[in-house]
């Protein structure tokens, strides 16, 4: 199966445009951002308006249904309208055998939450994030924990970023002019 990483599990907000049908509009809502690993899940969440990223903390797998237990105490406390998990790809942009994990994951959560769930390349976003974590002062054990987090927070950044750039939507400039 051809699977293009910038691209969606199919889901209900593709081709939405504002109401006078000139340029799409982001949707409103908090989106949540999933870098999904065998022992931990890494949880980031956008603010309200999808600008930017927060990480949560980070998620200990356990079993699948306790995971998605999880999932869903965040889901509704944040009350996120939705979900983007990081596909790791070979470096070669190829897919293997984590990404069909992924792409399965996804659509369970798509069918289990309701919600448009997103699959975005993750590739070198670990060690993005643990390159900006060695540039603070946390400790190694502190490091190793945080980086999960801080993935799940570049692969969500990076998704919205995609997002409003497609979409046309721009902040304005800061700063001197």
């Amino acid at each position: 199966m051809d699977f293009d990483s910038r691209d969606s599990v199919p889901d209900d907000t593709e081709g939405a445009t504002s109401q006078n049908g000139n340029a799409r509009e982001l949707p409103v809502g908090r989106v949540l951002g999933l870098d999904v690993g065998s022992r931990r899940i890494g949880v980031a969440v956008s603010d309200p308006l999808g600008i930017t990223a927060q990480g949560l903390e980070t998620l200990q797998r356990k079993t699948k249904r306790q995971d998605f237990e999880q999932l869903q105490r965040v889901i509704q406390e944040y009350d996120v309208r939705e979900i983007v998990v990081g596909l790791p790809l070979r470096m070669s942009g190829a897919e293997g055998i984590q990404s069909d994990k992924m792409q399965v994951f996804a659509e369970e959560l798509r069918k289990r939450f309701r919600l448009p769930v997103h699959l975005w390349d993750e590739r070198l976003t670990s060690v993005e994030a643990n390159r900006l974590l060695r540039e603070t002062d946390l400790s190694i054990e502190k490091r190793g924990k945080a980086v999960d987090r801080m993935a799940a927070v570049l692969i969500l950044q990076g998704w919205m970023e995609h997002r409003a750039g497609a979409s046309g939507f721009r902040l304005p400039a800061s700063g001197p002019e």
